[in-house]
């Protein structure tokens, strides 16, 4: 299947316009197989030139031997959520909740994102959410087509099966709205990410500030909810990501059961698989493997899940996502380049695996031809400093 926002139309709906010239000279260049010392130079947005070697041309920028790698790429971020209710029940002005999401992401060297939004509602009860995407979404693309963005924004449709109204959400949005991943997200208590009630009451009943009567009756209405509705939501999501052509993620992959399911909807990676077991099952289907950095950076799930350092360390961790900790994309990369022992390795988990997961060519490495989305960074002990962010070739941060 073919997706709507190829690298040719891409290239001519740019996010923030085109850049004067720019070249990166004296710098240690991290490309997809190695490292080394030369100069990447941008035209027009786009990088054209890599050459190796410590000379810095007449008007270059001199990283005086700093790293230069892949504007990172961000496929699972709840930041936008965070900046349109910072607190519970607290609904702020949605343009400059997204402009200041969209200055956070690119001060923390994310280049290209995919902003998550819930499709799918409960209307009643304490645990109720209502719908917000369709008008979210509308704001953010109007925004976008403003070039009020300094990055790339793309949607990324969390499909709450267990809900009333989530294929009738799904429904409103079409082809041409940039919806890039559609994910399946079952939060059934007494399973998935939430196996543990415990964890599900911590996490619910303190955001939503419920008594115990009222968590007990959250949780009846979430399974009835999937004894209803939950396979022919479902079905329909898949089916609705076929449609948007968009790639479909599954969440929080607990058995290989699981995982099994999701190879047979047609998932192209796996968003924070909660067991060893199903990242091997992921890795026998050929479904990309997605953790958490905040898992990685505090080493180990708030869930009580599997931990991503034991993944990574068992081979089978393909991608980070910064979660709801937007600054820490960069600082797990490095984290994994100390636990594999291979800085390019470890950059493409946040950069050309992530891109190439959602069938996006145009970006994701040091390449000639793709996106002049490029940053700089010195590494001050086990912390990368981040000195420069480059969006198509534009100073972003």
């Amino acid at each position: 299947m073919n997706s709507p926002f190829s690298t040719s139309s891409l290239t001519k709906a740019c996010d923030n316009g085109v850049s004067s010239d720019l070249c990166l000279a004296n710098a240690q260049l991290v490309l997809q197989d190695q490292v080394l010392t030369g100069a990447v130079t941008i035209e027009q947005g786009v990088i054209c030139d890599i050459t190796e070697g410590d000379h810095v041309p007449t008007g270059a920028v001199d990283c005086a031997s700093d790293l230069v790698l892949p504007g990172l790429v961000e496929l699972h971020t709840d930041n936008v959520e965070r900046h349109i209710e910072p607190r519970p029940e607290v609904d702020w002005p949605h343009l400059p909740a997204l402009i200041a999401h969209d200055a956070e992401l690119a001060s923390t060297g994310i280049t290209t994102v995919f902003d998550a939004m819930r499709v799918g509602s409960i209307h009643s009860g304490k645990g109720r959410y209502t719908d917000y995407a369709r008008k979210l979404a509308d704001e953010l693309l109007a925004a976008r087509a403003q070039g009020y963005f300094k990055i790339s924004h793309f949607l990324h449709l969390r499909a709450e099966i267990c809900s009333e109204t989530l294929l009738e959400e799904l429904a409103a949005f079409g082809p041409s709205d940039r919806v890039g991943i559609v994910s399946l997200m079952d939060h059934t208590p007494g399973q998935r990410q939430f196996r543990d009630l415990t964890a599900l009451k911590t996490y619910v009943a303190k955001k939503r500030g419920m008594n115990d009567a009222e968590f007990a009756e959250h949780v009846e209405t979430l399974l009835a909810l999937q004894k209803r509705l939950g396979a022919k939501h479902e079905a329909g999501a898949v089916k609705e990501a076929r449609r948007l052509g968009a790639v479909l993620a599954s969440h929080d992959d607990t058995t290989a059961d699981h995982v099994e399911t999701s190879a047979g909807n047609g998932v192209g990676f796996a968003e924070f698989p909660t067991t060893v077991e199903a990242a091997k099952a992921c890795r026998v289907n050929g479904i990309a493997v997605m953790m958490g950095a905040p898992n990685l950076i505090r080493g180990g799930s708030h869930s009580g899940n599997v931990a991503a350092e034991d993944l990574a360390r068992a081979d089978l961790l393909d991608i980070v996502s910064s979660d709801y900790v937007p600054s820490a994309l960069l600082l797990s990369a490095f984290r994994l380049a100390d636990i594999w022992n291979d800085l390019p390795r470890a950059i493409a988990t946040v950069t050309s695996n992530p891109a190439d997961a959602v069938r996006l060519q145009d970006r994701g490495a040091l390449k000639t031809g793709l996106r002049g989305d490029v940053l700089r960074v010195r590494k001050i002990e086990q912390t990368p400093l981040l000195r420069g962010v480059w969006s198509q070739g534009n100073r972003v941060g």
